[in-house]
């Protein structure tokens, strides 16, 4: 076996879920070019110094590589490894200018001066005596971690992933991860169970080990609520899923399904697996739902007449449709309203306030995101929040909602927007701070994509026949000139879009049945002949959705490309393969509480600090700053997934409609990603992979059981969640 020392020039690929990654490598003593390294390395940055072993492989289009069997980082040597491993942001305060100069002033020797005699860092130029005291502390911090470091790189947890346990667990984190490797899997971000699962077999933990199957199972259970939705599995398909994940028999994993049964780790109820949390969020939701379903209110007054005053004060006529849904919503506790473009909801939902308020009735407006509730405001011209926020999610609190069934909103009427993106888990936190004296409009558009967490809320709500639910399917004058209304109403019924391509159209389809002709079309468009045409700003009001990740038209590829093309100069830092320069446009990955940031907020890099290693993310009404270990959170957004886009409305979308996205052409897909447009749409790619999308109108099913407890009478003898 072969072995290269050196250090990492720059990730040039690198898979966060395989671990999978492409560099260049400086070979130590080695003065030429770069040479390339592949292999799972689970977290590499550059800058790293590295011992690898492997072997020379040629490939037959890149040439000459090395395969990397095993490597660990290591304190450099020469002084321009130095120069790398200081300017890496593994030291806070170093960047690399003042790596260069710390270098070139005490060469071979500046490690030493860093950790025996730091005071001597103010001989270097702009650095100054309490700077060298933090660059000394951040030394010191990083010293204090070297055995958590070194304990971990010999289990292949790079350094991006060590620096996150470290933060976790501290200087336990030996400890904890001897005591039991698996909890990596739930207690550190970013590290999931096939990692953890690596860890432990280099532990020696054995493959048939209670602790490994009964944390793969987890693992199955959790994967199904996260990638498919569901709220459970069927007994056998959890047992077919764990022996397959597992590479083991049935019999082992019935074994530990009761185990996890027994010690309430899971719960079985008429051969269906749930996890717990999922179990009694669901029972909750259909709990509250039915017990306002069933709550009849009397009202007093003539609520035509009323209806006829707000038209008039409104100066809008209400369709039948919408006259019956204004009656509902103040005659009933619990009304679903639902439709697709064009069809009115947003001027029903003016109306019901105007009627509600009219009856003196607090009202409240929220919505599951950020940007739904801000459309919600702009639209009714009343303020929306997130229902996170109207909950009053407080971190402090243990993560926590501080309204609750013992502390419930003090509200008479709530009109929830976008509810097909809700999850069941956040239904049922909902439902529960909601007073059952209280009316709760859900409005949602169910041809939309699901939520992304688990559960089908409000689809299964509808179809229960247990809710009052109001479909509104006129579309209206307005609304009609606009193709991309008329378009996704087609698409909604399975019809191929009328394709005219006119100077004064608002929706476009531009014919390329070439992936890599699809990508340079998109960049093309998006950089030069949509702000020429429209006036349009590039990144701000130009939004690129796309199906997948993987691909020449995925979202990782595109947005290559996009940031080449919109953003190419400025300060910028370097992160698994991924590059942050100021002025990007970079979206959140997962709901950071301390920062006050969501899974699918979109802000703007204001600053990259190269010194100390962190960028300024600037999202409406706030700043957040994100360190080197915490640059994972955030990718960038020229091109977002179509789920990614779910409540929000962009002035122009470009969509790629390819056959490489095979597996993800869908009708529902295709629809959402047009109803995310308000001004212009164009569509990129081949009409047989349109016409294939439009005609797959098979949605994958989700494992729930909400309709089925609707429609059970005793729903109301229920408990919530304990």
């Amino acid at each position: 076996m072969d072995k290269l020392r050196g250090t990492v020039d720059r990730i040039t690929f690198q898979n966060s879920d395989t671990g999978y990654t492409v560099a260049r490598l400086q070979a130590e003593g080695d003065s030429g070019d770069p040479v390339t390294i592949v292999g799972e390395t689970l977290s590499l940055n550059a800058g790293e110094s590295v011992v690898m072993e492997g072997e020379w492989t040629t490939h037959s289009q890149y040439g000459r590589q090395f395969k990397i069997s095993s490597y660990q980082t290591v304190e450099p040597t020469t002084a321009d490894g130095m120069r790398r491993y200081l300017g890496s942001g593994l030291i806070k305060g170093i960047g690399p200018v003042m790596a260069k100069r710390i270098v070139d002033r005490f060469g071979d020797q500046t490690l030493h001066i860093i950790e025996k005699r730091p005071k001597r860092l103010v001989e270097v130029e702009g650095l100054g005596r309490k700077r060298a005291e933090q660059i000394q502390q951040a030394w010191l911090e990083q010293h204090e971690i070297h055995s958590v470091m070194l304990f971990l790189q010999t289990h292949e947890v790079g350094t991006g992933n060590a620096v996150k346990i470290w933060k976790r667990y501290g200087s336990d984190a030996v400890e904890k991860i001897e005591e039991n490797p698996y909890r990596l899997a739930s207690d550190v971000w970013g590290i999931g169970f096939l990692t953890a699962d690596r860890i432990a077999a280099k532990m020696g933990v054995a493959p048939e080990s209670p602790q490994r199957i009964r944390a793969g199972l987890l693992h199955v259970l959790n994967e199904a609520a996260s990638s498919g939705g569901h709220v459970f599995l069927p007994r056998e398909d959890l047992v077919a899923a764990g022996a397959e994940a597992l590479g083991l028999g049935l019999d082992l994993i019935e074994q530990e399904i009761a185990s996890l049964a027994a010690e309430d780790l899971v719960l079985e109820e008429g051969g269906r697996i749930y996890l717990p949390h999922l179990y009694y969020a669901e029972k909750g939701t259909a709990t509250r739902l039915y017990r306002l379903s069933q709550i009849a209110r009397i009202e007093a007054g003539d609520v035509t007449a009323e209806i006829d005053q707000i038209e008039k004060r409104l100066e809008v006529r209400f369709a039948p449709l919408q006259k019956d849904a204004l009656k509902k919503a103040v005659q009933t506790h619990l009304l679903v309203l639902t439709g697709g473009p064009g069809t009115g909801k947003t001027t029903t939902i003016r109306g019901l306030i105007a009627l509600l308020e009219a009856r003196k009735r607090r009202v409240a407006l929220a919505a599951p995101t950020g940007r739904a509730a801000k459309r919600m405001s702009e639209a009714t011209g009343r303020p929306a929040q997130t229902i996170h926020r109207l909950l009053e999610f407080s971190p402090q609190d243990g993560m926590r909602f501080k309204r609750t069934f013992e502390n419930p909103l003090e509200i008479d009427a709530l009109i929830v927007d976008e509810v097909s993106m809700v999850d069941v888990i956040l239904m049922n936190s909902l439902l529960q701070a909601v007073p059952l004296q209280a009316s709760v409009v859900l409005v949602g558009d169910t041809d939309q994509l699901p939520s992304v967490g688990p559960g089908n809320v409000l689809k299964d709500a509808i179809s229960s026949g247990v809710v009052n639910v109001v479909a509104l399917s006129e579309i209206f004058r307005q609304a009609e000139e606009s193709s991309i209304v008329v378009n996704a109403h087609r698409m909604r019924a399975g019809e191929f879009p009328e394709i005219r391509n006119q100077a004064d159209s608002d929706f476009f389809f531009i014919e390329e049945n070439d992936a890599v002709g699809v990508a340079e079309t998109i960049a093309g468009l998006c950089h030069t002949r949509l702000p020429k045409r429209y006036g349009l700003d590039s990144i701000e009001d130009i939004q690129v959705l796309t199906p997948m990740y993987r691909g020449e038209t995925g979202v990782d590829r595109l947005n290559q490309m996009l940031q080449e093309r919109l953003n190419p100069n400025g300060p910028s830092l370097q992160r698994g393969g991924k590059t942050y320069r100021t002025g990007d446009k970079v979206m959140q990955l997962r709901n950071n509480y301390d920062k006050d940031v969501f899974n699918g907020d979109v802000g703007r890099i204001s600053r990259v600090d190269v010194d100390e290693q962190q960028v300024t993310v600037l999202y409406p009404g706030r700043e957040s700053v994100y360190g080197a270990a915490d640059l994972d959170e955030i990718v960038p957004a020229y091109a977002i997934t179509v789920h990614k886009s779910q409540g929000s409305e962009y002035r122009a979308v470009v969509l790629p409609v390819t056959t490489q996205h095979y597996v993800m052409l869908q009708r529902n897909l295709i629809y959402t990603a047009l109803t995310r447009a308000r001004e212009l749409a164009v569509l990129v790619g081949s009409k047989r992979a349109l016409g294939i999308a439009i005609g797959n109108n098979r949605v994958s099913e989700r494992f729930t059981s909400l309709s089925e407890r609707l429609q059970q009478p005793e729903a109301s003898r229920m408990e919530a969640a304990p």
